[in-house]
């Protein structure tokens, strides 16, 4: 066995079992860890293929981008994990229907794409993962393509953030519309108060104040 071989092996058996972890982890965070795990066993099975640009690609993006954001996304909804858990085994026969029927197909795709496959030395010459080829087929050829997946990163950025700014109890923030407007008097009331003598408080002056405080911290919030 060559050692390329043995290296895909294990970077093949280590991202399965990662995608596996992925959807049976019940931390969300630690399924997001997971997935991470398998984004870089593929960026390796990449470089095998000699396509260094997919997998620097791969790493950049996916991992230093998408799952840094799903990670604050998760970390920031605060999901409840035991509720959505809840009859999980009652979906599970459905659900593992269609997981084999999507198998099933992947594999006949791929069977079909690959029996009778021969690579000529001309093909291995182009250098397919190259950044100059690809380039050119993303902004020519798949022009309209990639516009698409464009798009819908930015409506899952633009949902992710409309997730996390809904209103509720525990959460604090400030109007800056509001900061910006406050005037003088709304920050600092002079209260005139009557002299004393030897120390002698008079109470109806601290009562006055203690309500002109009370006013003032009620116009604050």
């Amino acid at each position: 066995m060559q050692f390329t071989t043995g290296l895909f092996y294990v970077f093949a058996a280590v991202m399965v079992l990662s995608a596996l972890r992925v959807i049976t982890a019940k931390n969300p965070v630690h399924a997001a860890l997971f997935l991470v795990l398998a984004f870089f066993n593929a960026a390796g099975i990449w470089l095998l293929l000699k396509a260094e640009f997919l997998a620097i690609v791969l790493v950049l993006v996916y991992v230093g981008a998408v799952m840094v954001l799903f990670l604050f996304v998760v970390m920031m909804l605060d999901i409840n994990v035991d509720r959505m858990r809840e009859g999980f085994w009652g979906y599970l026969p459905m659900a593992s229907i269609i997981g084999a029927v999507i198998v099933i197909e992947m594999a006949l795709v791929l069977w079909n794409g690959y029996s009778g496959f021969t690579q000529t030395p001309e093909a291995a010459l182009l250098n397919i993962g190259g950044t100059k080829e690809l380039g050119l087929l993303i902004y020519t050829k798949y022009i309209y393509g990639f516009e698409i997946a464009a798009v819908i990163l930015l409506v899952a950025i633009i949902a992710a953030v409309a997730l996390t700014l809904r209103k509720r109890k525990d959460s604090k923030a400030i109007d800056p519309g509001a900061a910006v407007r406050v005037q003088r008097n709304d920050r600092l009331r002079i209260v005139k108060m009557a002299s004393v003598n030897q120390g002698a408080i008079d109470e109806a002056s601290v009562a006055a104040a203690a309500a002109a405080a009370a006013q003032n911290k009620e116009q604050n919030s």
